[in-house]
């Protein structure tokens, strides 16, 4: 990529956390990275020193960048990890092993066991996570095991088996007005060597509270770390009230899962549009397998005053097609089941609107790039474009090209001025500024003020036969929009010019 495309592609480029890809010049990924500020780590490989002749060689076969955008630099480094599973790209060495993030399990058996593990079993257990940081894991086990006391050993307890007592004598379970007995032995820390008895339903309360814990929910925990901590205060034990302090303290900084990657979100396509008066853009997330393994962006010139929905429903057949996705599920804002073989969540809580939400996020972002590149590249096209949205959405009959904006101001009630400012083409007039001292108005009268300032304007306006603006805009509400088109009256200029009042 030569010096002049890169800084073009690097004005557009967003400060945010996210994940860059570089393509060759056949259009194939040769690296995947994360970033915590996407501008600067990107601006980074164009440097005039490589840190080492790989980034250099790296460096020199990058033909284009693209880049998604996500929540965190927790969320950028599972993505990350997803996308070069999936393509191995040639440069990205270090994370082609088969190695995954872990997820904490609660296994689906009689008294459940609750542990980290690699690989997700189908089995309807439930898995949580994944987590990029084994400190974060051990601490939410231990955390779970000082509160809920879970078993840890890998007996076999159901009725069945406990009813044989097949196990050897030093397991002892008994079956006793139906409550399970459990030594400690099989309940909490090995060492313990007392008995430890909890009746099945108190077992079952137990797991539902750590499943809380785990979703995030953490204030049944908080509530009864601090009973405790204040207990061990009340009895001078302040080692062991600080060390229930620091667990509090971890519960309010701990994040429970990550946005980009759920186990809950299984082979999905995720749409989103967002358009203006000519263009439409559209984001496509795929999640395959719980994770975002595509990303792809889609700017879409109107021809006609298209909706967005007609818009999306061409953009996802098109996109499914080419990219070969057969997923049966797609979130996005509309419903196309009666014209797409797929079942349409319009999410409105939980994990898929999160997706959703990534989704326009990230088209935001794309739209924002496409009229940056447009304003580097062609700023007269881009001041239209702005002035013919504005035109649409003020509802006026031609585009704002020459725009005059008024505000007013005081010291403490006294020494009230004024200022006009002017806009020709989308761009300032700076020489056309002009500051006004408040003559006729004395103390604090926002609405004469602007009474004022409007009618010496224009009247002068007149009186020079200068152009008038298309659009006022006045700095105020109903109060001052009223005073202004007082002065313009005055003047016989109502009705000739457009005025607005931002409050």
């Amino acid at each position: 990529m030569n010096k002049k495309s890169f800084e073009l592609k690097l004005a557009t480029i967003p400060t945010l956390p996210g994940v860059y890809q570089f393509f060759n010049d056949s259009n194939k990924i040769i690296y995947i990275g994360k970033a915590k500020n996407l501008k600067n780590r990107v601006s980074s490989y164009f440097q005039k020193t490589f840190p080492s002749q790989k980034t250099k060689a790296l460096v020199q076969n990058i033909y284009d960048i693209k880049h998604v955008v996500v929540s965190s630099e927790s969320d950028a480094l599972l993505l990350e990890n997803s996308l070069i599973k999936k393509f191995q790209p040639k440069y990205n060495i270090l994370l082609r092993d088969d190695k995954t993030y872990p997820w904490i399990c609660i296994k689906k058996e009689r008294f459940p066991r609750i542990f980290f593990t690699r690989k997700l079993i189908k089995d309807g257990s439930e898995y949580y996570g994944p987590y990029t940081n084994y400190k974060t894991i051990n601490i939410l086990l231990d955390l779970i095991n000082n509160l809920y006391p879970i078993r840890i050993s890998n007996y076999n307890l159901s009725e069945k088996q406990i009813n044989s007592n097949k196990e050897e004598l030093s397991l002892r379970m008994l079956k006793k007005a139906g409550n399970i007995i459990i030594l400690g032995f099989h309940i909490g820390d090995y060492s313990n060597s007392n008995e430890h008895f909890i009746s099945e339903k108190d077992y079952s309360s137990n797991i539902y509270s750590v499943k809380q814990i785990l979703k995030g929910k953490f204030a049944p925990s908080k509530k009864l770390l601090k009973k405790q901590m204040h207990r061990y205060s009340k009895k001078m034990d302040f080692e062991n009230a600080q060390k229930i302090k620091e667990k509090i303290a971890l519960l309010d900084n701990y994040q429970s899962k990550s946005t980009v990657v759920s186990s809950k979100l299984n082979n999905i396509d995720v749409f989103s549009i967002l358009s203006d008066q000519t263009h439409a853009y559209i984001n496509y997330l795929q999640v395959a397998y719980g994770r975002i393994v595509r990303f792809h962006n889609v700017e879409i010139k109107k021809k006609l005053d298209e909706s967005d929905k007609d818009l999306l429903l061409l953009c996802i057949i098109d996109l499914r097609k080419k990219l070969k996705s057969n997923n049966k599920t797609i979130i996005c804002p509309f419903d196309f089941s009666k014209l797409i073989s797929a079942k349409f969540i319009l999410p409105k809580a939980g994990d898929n609107k999160k997706l959703l939400e990534l989704s326009k996020k990230n088209v935001a972002l794309f739209k924002i790039e496409k009229l940056k590149k447009i304003q580097i590249v062609d700023p007269e096209r881009h001041a239209k474009r702005i002035l013919d949205q504005m035109k649409n959405d003020l509802r006026l009959k031609t585009a704002p090209i020459h725009i005059e904006c008024f505000d007013n101001s005081n010291i403490q009630g006294s020494s009230p001025v004024a200022a006009c400012v002017v806009f020709i083409n989308g761009k300032p007039a700076k020489k056309e500024y002009r500051r006004y001292n408040i003559k006729t108005i004395k103390g604090p009268d926002d609405y004469a003020s602007m009474e004022e300032v409007v009618y010496r304007r224009y009247q002068r306006v007149i009186k020079e036969k200068k152009s008038l603006p298309n659009l006022i805009i006045l700095d105020g509400g109903k109060g001052q929009l009223n005073s202004g088109m007082s002065a313009l009256k005055k003047l016989n200029l109502n009705n000739k010019i457009t005025v607005l009042g931002i409050a």
